[in-house]
């Protein structure tokens, strides 16, 4: 053997020490994988062929892509809503205190980078206009931008001045993707109630079919009643002012909605 063999022999040895130092120790096949498909090493070691010198290696798990889990037949039932009693035991007297009570209590707080905002009107108004939260731009005054404004000429096209109209949200600020039904059976319908029993009004008019949690034991037909405290109270529901405003069709529907109802009520 020439000199040169055994350079190529050391050569070939110090290859396979440095493979067996970096951990590559098993010979693996070439044949085609299936990576994404769930196959037990049982399955891996059929795959291997009769005769072939060496072993395959175990698929390392760690780096595996998890099978699929089995989706169940029926889904699992959402958790308990925590109920608490916002208004503890001693509740707001009337409009002024809550209004206090509204823009101040810890417990109330629903979406800290937004102001709360106070609603306004007087007590035993003709009207009482409710609305999911405040706009979002709103800081000194509830709807004081575009949902303000189409408020503004839905009640003066009823004939009615808006300083006999009592306008307040079920939130006390803007929340975005506020979980009304989850907030309500969270408390904050006892509240609802609460304020209208304080403001006493003469029918109220709901702007978002997304208030029905918050109006306890009202439904969704157009024309409708909820008892607040012994007071039979009519009530119409709508949708929100925002989705009026960005779809003019829902105009005109509201517009027979409340043909309908001021006729009734």
């Amino acid at each position: 053997m020439t000199s040169i063999d055994h350079t190529i022999a050391r050569e070939f040895e110090a290859a396979l020490a440095w493979w067996h130092m970096a951990g590559v120790d098993h010979d693996f096949s070439d044949d085609a994988t299936a990576w994404l498909a769930d196959r037990s090493l049982d399955a891996v070691a059929a795959a291997a062929k009769p005769g072939r010198t060496g072993s395959i290696a175990a698929p390392d798990k760690a780096n595996e892509p998890a099978a699929p889990r089995a989706v169940a037949d029926t889904p699992s039932p959402a958790p308990a809503t925590l109920r608490r009693d916002l208004l503890g035991e001693s509740p707001p007297p009337d409009c002024a205190a809550f209004r206090d009570w509204w823009l101040s209590a810890p417990s109330l707080d629903t979406a800290r980078a937004y102001p709360r905002i106070a609603p306004r009107g007087a007590a035993g108004a003709q009207l009482m206009v409710l609305v999911p939260q405040p706009e979002t731009g709103d800081s000194d005054q509830l709807l004081s931008g575009p949902q303000g404004r189409l408020l503004g000429n839905i009640l003066a096209a009823m004939g009615l001045d808006e300083s006999a109209v009592y306008i307040a949200s079920a939130l006390p600020c803007h929340t975005p993707m506020a979980d009304l039904a989850l907030l309500a059976a969270g408390g904050m319908d006892a509240v609802t109630a609460h304020h209208i029993s304080l403001v006493r009004p003469e029918r109220v008019m709901a702007f978002g079919t997304g208030l029905a949690p918050m109006l306890i034991d009202v439904n969704l037909k157009t024309l409708s009643h909820n008892n607040y405290g012994n007071a039979n109270l009519p009530v119409i529901m709508s949708e929100t002012l925002e989705a009026i405003t960005e779809l003019p069709r829902l105009k005109a529907r509201f517009w027979r909605r409340w043909m309908e109802w001021s006729a009734t009520s």
